[in-house]
């Protein structure tokens, strides 16, 4: 993330410390600009904004939105900040997260550790108006006895100052959180959290776009379930998926460790899981793909399935700025040699194809 050689370090430090370190490097502006991949092909609409192309980086790395503008640097077309909780709060005992270099993949069960809305809101607001997407990830604290109170919170706290929000209910790390996938449970919480964003609406001049990060570990019934909340509700989009449970495929000695499984072995299930839910949402409903995108490759089938934009995370942590680079740089390879025109066009061009895959037990 500061060059190959720091990069190199940092993957032999342990994985937290290696993650602070790079933060910090950010923050006093030691990490040099990357130039980011500019072309028609890959510029993406989202919402009201015009994106240079379609890949982002996942929330969890910038988690008390300190670096962002930093991180816009390293190439990327917008960053998803967060999770913001509330209230500070620790997180997890620690060690937490965990390399898996031989399966690309890292698991975490982190469990919402940051510094609270004061200490992001500081930080957002003085970004004083800079030009860049800048998605706002919420959530709920561990120790919370209303968390929709506390996704209400997070909308009213951030509206002035997020590109989009993200409303992060699929975390496996936060015991109970996944629950509000539930039909009844979901359908509360989003009319709640829509109720607070259009509160704001007037405030700040603009309805902020509100999507739901939903888990790859459901089943058909489930997601039958989520899409008709969604619609129902007036949710704006959807973000496909967190991290998995699922163990599917990993060895090692790390793979046993409980949390989010991120990285290359999410690939196939998060796919599938978006083209479903592309297939139950229509065309026209946003989709942010997140999940194993670690290639060009990876993110040209991604758009296909029925994602607008694609956020990377594990890619980021092995390969720095240089991935996205790579990503952005053969992702146009191969929209060229396709023939489909552009990113635009290529999204959601096999999307029943993948829709038809069973999700992978």
């Amino acid at each position: 993330m500061i060059g190959s050689f720091s990069a190199s370090m940092l993957r032999r430090c342990d994985p937290e410390v290696a993650h602070t370190l790079a933060i910090s490097a950010m923050r006093l502006n030691l990490a040099p600009g990357l130039p980011k991949v500019v072309d028609d092909r890959l510029a993406t609409s989202f919402f009201d904004m015009r994106l240079d192309h379609p890949i982002g980086l996942a929330a969890g790395f910038d988690k008390n939105a300190e670096i962002a503008d930093a991180l816009l640097n390293q190439g990327f077309s917008h960053v998803e900040v967060g999770t913001l909780t509330p209230r500070p709060q620790p997180g997890n005992p620690k060690p937490r997260i965990f390399r898996l270099p031989e399966a690309n993949a890292v698991i975490n069960r982190c469990g919402f550790n940051g510094k609270g809305h004061a200490h992001a809101l500081k930080r957002l607001e003085r970004r004083g108006g800079r030009p860049g997407v800048i998605g706002v990830n919420v959530g709920a604290n561990k120790d919370s006895t209303d968390r929709a109170a506390d996704y209400v919170a997070g909308i009213k706290a951030f509206a002035g100052l997020a590109s989009y929000f993200t409303v992060n209910i699929s975390s496996p790390n936060t015991p109970g959180l996944r629950d509000l996938q539930a039909s009844a449970a979901l359908s509360d919480l989003v009319a709640q959290i829509i109720e607070a964003r259009d509160e704001t609406t007037a405030a700040v001049g603009r309805k902020t776009p509100v999507l739901v990060k939903i888990a790859p570990d459901l089943d058909e019934a489930a997601l039958d379930d989520i899409a008709a909340v969604i619609g129902a509700r007036g949710a704006d989009g959807l973000v496909i998926s967190n991290t998995t449970l699922s163990r599917s495929g990993v060895f090692g000695p790390t793979a046993t460790e409980p949390g989010g499984l991120s990285g290359k072995p999410l690939f196939e299930r998060s796919t599938i899981v978006l083209a479903k839910m592309r297939e139950r949402v229509g065309r026209a409903m946003p989709i942010i793909g997140v999940g194993g995108v670690m290639t060009g490759e990876d993110a040209y089938l991604k758009i296909a399935a029925g994602a607008n934009l694609v956020q990377v995370y594990t890619a980021f942590i092995y390969g720095g700025g240089n991935a996205i680079n790579a990503i952005t740089t053969d992702l146009l390879g191969r929209i060229e040699r396709s023939g489909i025109g552009s990113a635009r066009a290529l999204s959601g061009s096999d999307s029943r194809a993948w829709a038809c895959r069973p999700i992978p037990i």
